[in-house]
């Protein structure tokens, strides 16, 4: 064969190479994700991340500490949930690291509309509803410490805490069954838009400061699947600035897509004021929230899992840079 035809060969290969990329079947990424406003970014990443050549498929759990089985099973890639869920998993020997945040704040503590609390003292002798094994637990539970309260689910303490699900936490205020609730968002901005309560505060004067939800990637992803993880959290950094950049966009998605029209444009608007997107994490939080965990009990983690050696954000620093973003 001729040196002629062997190069007429290798451009015509190349030639098609393009073509070929562009046609390769879309790589899938199965998320684990709950449903609340403040994870409407990750929900977005389903219509958004093909331009990455990626397929998003999502799976709404009930709470994020559900979704570590579904790990576990080999059935999720990626989850979003509160750092408590993760962390609890990783103490439970889920193969998972923590990438990234994706929101911070996104709770309220709401006292019943006729209850008169004024503050958290007050809670002595109350029966106070939260969710079990969540940011809002957390920050009940912190808050309660802060004021020289004890709390059990049993009587004989200061406090009576009910766990119940999110869904069920608002009917039970608006019932009067619960005198104040730790609620999450847009569920807690719902109960007193309805006049079914009043913000007591918000639980952010703790250490803890603002919870960070946290975006979890199982090793496996991570370690052997790098130029899809690399494509998928930079599609993740991309969907959530534009959803910082174009609030309009993600009000019509969060409630016509997620919430099917259950919550209001108002809904919406006060539960990302409590909950702005973000991309930012640390290990410190990490460790802080840990540390506030096995202080009180939550996750019942029986070694807790230092910060450092599983908070990786090496792909986040990397797609903000080569997207350009240098906000948090």
């Amino acid at each position: 064969m001729s040196h002629k035809i062997i190069f007429s060969t290798i451009l015509a290969s190349l030639s098609l190479a393009p073509l070929s990329f562009a046609n390769a079947a879309p790589d899938v990424v199965r998320v684990g994700n709950l449903k609340f406003a403040h994870y409407g970014a990750i929900s977005y990443m389903q219509e958004h991340c093909s331009k990455y050549n990626l397929k998003v498929q999502e799976r709404v759990f009930a709470k994020g500490i559900d979704i570590m089985p579904a790990i576990i099973a080999g059935e999720i890639d990626v989850a979003a949930s509160a750092a408590d869920a993760a962390i609890a998993g990783r103490a439970s020997k889920v193969p998972i690291y923590a990438v990234a945040g994706f929101a911070e704040g996104g709770a309220r503590i709401v006292v019943g509309k006729d209850s008169n609390i004024k503050s958290v003292k007050e809670f002595k002798g109350k029966k106070v509803g939260v969710a079990r094994g969540g940011a809002q637990e957390l920050l009940l539970l912190a808050e309660l410490s802060k004021n020289g309260l004890t709390w059990s689910d049993k009587p004989g303490k200061d406090v009576t805490i009910v766990y119940m699900a999110f869904a069920d936490l608002n009917q039970a205020l608006a019932a009067k069954q619960i005198d104040a609730m730790a609620q999450s968002e847009p569920q807690s901005s719902q109960a007193i838009n309805k006049g079914w309560g009043t913000e007591l505060l918000k639980p952010y004067d703790t250490e803890m400061g603002k919870p960070i939800r946290t975006l979890v990637m199982t090793e496996k992803m991570y370690n052997e699947k790098k130029p899809i993880a690399e494509r998928f959290i930079k599609c993740f950094v991309e969907a959530t600035q534009l959803f910082m950049d174009k609030p309009d966009v993600a009000e019509k998605f969060v409630i016509e897509k997620m919430f099917k029209g259950q919550i209001t444009s108002q809904d919406f608007k006060d539960a990302i004021g409590n909950s702005p997107y973000v991309y930012h994490l640390t290990a410190e939080h990490i460790q802080i929230t840990t540390d506030f965990m096995q202080k009180y009990g939550v996750g019942k983690m029986q070694t807790p899992p230092k910060a450092t050696d599983w908070v990786k954000l090496d792909l986040l620093e990397e797609a903000k840079k080569s997207l350009g973003v240098t906000g948090k």
